[in-house]
């Protein structure tokens, strides 16, 4: 069957955009978001050989996807199949060059253009390709469909607004979705979404993020920072986007106050913001991780702009302010805090997680800040009464394990399109 018009259009605008290509990844490389060692990749071309035998691709667009699957390429690489996986970020390709197991391979994404994708594919000839969330990448999905790969969307998600501009464009979405052997969603809305949308073979299997292990962090600059801060209070905000930080600073010009020694930790969600923050703080004393500085009696905020350290940070304090939450983002992932004992406080926006927001907030009994005033005086009230943050934390803890189960149930669905007959 032929694709829709929209996706004709969008092969053959690919294609007239694609000897533009290299400047415009050369032009992002200049701002730090390519990397120019690998450059090629990005065009299609495999910078390792492919090894012999049943390999399973597996694509997410950014760290939280990357880290999400995870457990995936761990039982993948135990039942014997090789595994590739493929994300679109230099701080995605960064950390799993710290995490993934020796066997696993990361290449770079692909652009979507229909040469890059035959040539990613002809060299990697996946026996199934996964893509996580809400990836879909049309030249890709076709490439390896035509070429006889099992398709599946993994962790699938789809918000209402998401869902509202796919409802636009019904036969692109219908044609899309139909080339996957199966979507397995996080929740039921997100399944009904993708039936309605037209997806033909939809399941229920939760979230990979709820299935994934605590973050880890390294004990030596542990022991650092909790040296540096000594017994002084901590506001924790943790993956803050633009428009977020002009909250946070205020609500610890509140906290300082009744605590004079606060310490404020801003870990933006973007490391490259480090600097935009700093400026933002004005004459409050500021220090950023990514220069090489702990915190000292002096600094009043520490900006933790560096990569793959939340783990570190959530074992810093008990509670935290999750970001991508206070503006129409969606809110970041509240499990991650969660599965370490660390309370969740969290704005009014928080639909990307809702099933874990839902049951991490009614477990705690409390967390949903919106104003600066909220969020000191939810801050006030944990820093007074540790034994309330405690029982907060244990309670998310528990509730972040009780939405386990996703890996176990994916694996079973990938195992067999694996084996089912062609």
């Amino acid at each position: 069957m032929a694709p829709p018009l929209g996706l004709a259009a969008y092969r053959l605008a690919t294609m007239a955009l694609a000897p533009a290509v290299p400047f415009f990844l050369r032009q992002r490389a200049l701002r730090g978001k390519e990397d120019t060692a690998r450059m090629r990749e990005r065009l299609g071309y495999a910078s390792i050989n492919r090894p012999e035998g049943k390999l399973i691709w597996i694509h997410g667009a950014s760290i939280g996807e990357s880290v999400a699957v995870l457990p995936l390429v761990d039982a993948f690489l135990k039942s014997g199949n090789n595994v590739l996986v493929t994300t679109g970020t230099v701080t995605s390709a960064k950390l799993m060059a710290e995490r993934l197991p020796g066997r696993a391979i990361h290449q770079y994404a692909p652009v979507d253009t229909p040469a890059a994708a035959k040539r990613f594919l002809a060299h990697w000839r996946p026996d199934a390709a996964l893509f996580v969330e809400s990836e879909l990448w049309p030249n890709l999905l076709y490439r390896a469909g035509a070429l006889g790969a099992k398709l599946a969307l993994v962790n699938g998600r789809m918000s209402e607004r998401s869902f509202r501009g796919w409802r636009r464009a019904p036969r692109v979405a219908s044609a899309l979705l139909s080339l996957f052997d199966v979507c397995l969603a996080q929740d039921s809305e997100t399944a009904k979404r993708l039936s309605l949308l037209g997806a033909p073979h939809v399941q229920v299997t939760g979230s990979l993020k709820a299935d994934a292990p605590p973050l880890p962090a390294d004990q030596a600059k542990l022991a650092a920072l909790r040296q540096a801060i000594g017994d002084r209070p901590v506001l924790l905000a943790a993956s803050t986007h633009p428009g977020e930080d002009e909250t946070l600073l205020p609500a610890q010009d509140r906290l300082r106050g009744d605590f004079p020694n606060l310490l404020t930790i801003i870990a933006p969600r973007h490391p490259e913001r480090g600097a935009d923050i700093a400026m933002l703080c004005g004459s409050r004393p500021v220090s950023r991780r990514s220069e090489g500085h702990l915190p000292t009696s002096e600094t009043q905020v520490y900006v933790a702009d560096t990569i793959g350290e939340l783990g570190l940070l959530y074992r810093l304090s008990p509670f935290a302010f999750i970001g991508g939450s206070l503006i129409p983002h969606g809110g970041q992932n509240p499990l991650e805090p969660a599965r370490l004992g660390c309370a969740v406080l969290t704005g009014p926006h928080t639909e990307n997680f809702t099933q874990a927001y839902n049951a991490i907030l009614s477990a705690q009994g409390a967390g949903r800040v919106a104003t600066a005033a909220e969020i000191a005086a939810m801050s006030k009230r944990l820093i007074e009464h540790p034994n309330d943050a405690k029982t907060m934390g244990e309670a998310a803890a528990q509730a972040a394990a009780a939405l386990g189960g996703a890996v176990g149930k994916t694996i079973a669905a990938v195992e067999a399109l694996l084996h089912a007959d062609p």
